[in-house]
C-alpha cells in the first residue's frame, strides 16, 4: 500500500468495476472500497472526510477523455494527489448455460460499449444499451436471471457474481488501457510529483493561446496534453486543461505558472503528483 488509509477509498460503480481495481492496484488489496454510483458523490464523499481519497477514470487509450471528471475537478475543492494506469480487458459476460446466439441485448458503461463497437456491431440484431456502469450490469443481468442478454465488463467481475465469460477481451484494440487520478480533499501527494495537471481560461486579445503555452516552452517545461472543455455561462468560450512533465516545487514550474497568472483569467491547480505509468 502507497499510505496508510484510515478511511475508505471511493469509486463511481459496483464491486469489481474497473475504478475498484485501479483502486486496488495502486493502493493494495487491503483497503476498504467505497462504491458510489455517479462520479459526482466520488468528489462528495471525499469533500465530506467520508472517504479518505477517491479513484476516478479520466482518460481511456481508446475512447479519450472522460470529460464528466475534468468539469468536476472546477466544482470542487479537491486536488490530484496520484495516478494509475490500468489495462483495461472488456469480456462477454453472461448467465450459465446462456448461448452467444440466445443473447438480444448486450448491456455495460458507455465508454465500455465504444471500446467494443466492432464487436458489437458484428453481433447482427443485438441492441447495445447503456447503463451506469460495466460490474453493475453483470450484477443486474444475475440478480434479474435475464437470459437473453449479456455484459461488458471484467473477468474480476464475471468470477465474483458467478458467471460465465462467452467471449475474451472484445474491445477493439488489445493495447486498452485507462488513465486513473487519486483525488484528496488535502494536497498530500501519494510519492515523488513528476506532473502537474492545471486549468485556466484566457484573455480575448490576439495570440493568447500561443502565449499561454510559450511560458512553459520558455522554461523547457515538457507539455504532456492540452484540451478545451466549453466555459460554461459563456457560449463559445472555453477553458483549457493542461498538464506538464514538472512539479510545483520546481522552481521553473513556479515562475511558469506566476507568468500565466499575469496573461489570463484564472488560473487553479489541479495538483502536482506521481505520474502512472504504462505497463505494456
Amino acid at each position: 500500500m502507497h499510505t496508510l488509509i484510515k478511511k475508505p477509498v471511493a469509486f463511481q460503480g459496483a464491486h469489481y468495476a474497473f475504478s475498484e481495481m485501479a483502486a486496488r492496484q495502486f493502493f493494495g488489496n487491503e483497503i476498504d472500497s467505497l462504491p458510489c454510483r455517479t462520479f459526482e458523490e466520488v468528489f462528495e464523499t471525499v469533500v465530506q472526510d467520508i472517504a479518505e481519497f477517491g479513484v476516478l477514470p479520466i482518460e481511456n487509450s481508446l475512447t479519450g477523455s472522460i470529460h464528466r471528471n475534468y468539469d468536476l475537478l472546477i466544482d470542487y475543492d479537491v486536488k490530484i494527489v496520484a495516478e494509475t494506469v490500468l489495462r483495461i480487458a472488456q469480456n462477454l459476460i453472461t448467465n450459465p448455460g446462456v448461448s452467444l446466439s440466445d443473447i438480444n441485448t448486450i448491456y455495460s458503461h458507455p465508454q465500455a460499449l465504444e471500446q467494443c463497437r466492432r464487436f458489437i456491431s458484428s453481433m447482427e440484431g443485438v441492441e447495445a444499451v447503456a447503463t451506469y456502469d460495466t460490474a453493475g450490469s453483470v450484477k443486474m443481468i444475475r440478480d434479474e436471471k435475464i437470459m437473453d442478454a449479456a455484459a461488458v465488463a471484467s473477468r474480476w467481475a464475471a468470477e465474483d457474481y458467478g458467471m460465465q465469460i462467452l467471449k475474451e477481451e472484445i474491445e477493439d484494440y488489445p493495447h486498452n488501457f485507462t488513465r486513473f487520478i487519486v483525488i484528496g480533499s488535502k494536497e498530500k501527494v501519494l510519492g515523488s510529483a513528476d506532473k502537474t495537471s492545471i486549468v485556466f481560461s484566457m484573455k480575448s486579445i490576439p495570440g493568447a493561446l500561443f502565449k499561454c503555452l510559450s511560458v512553459f516552452a520558455l522554461r523547457d517545461i515538457d507539455l504532456l496534453k492540452i484540451e478545451s472543455r466549453p466555459m460554461r455561462g459563456k457560449p463559445f468560450s472555453y477553458i483549457f486543461y493542461l498538464s506538464f512533465a514538472a512539479s510545483m516545487q520546481e522552481q521553473s514550474s513556479i515562475n511558469a505558472i506566476r507568468h500565466l497568472e499575469e496573461i489570463t483569467d484564472f488560473v487553479k491547480i489541479l495538483g502536482s503528483y506521481p505520474s502512472g505509468q504504462l505497463d505494456l
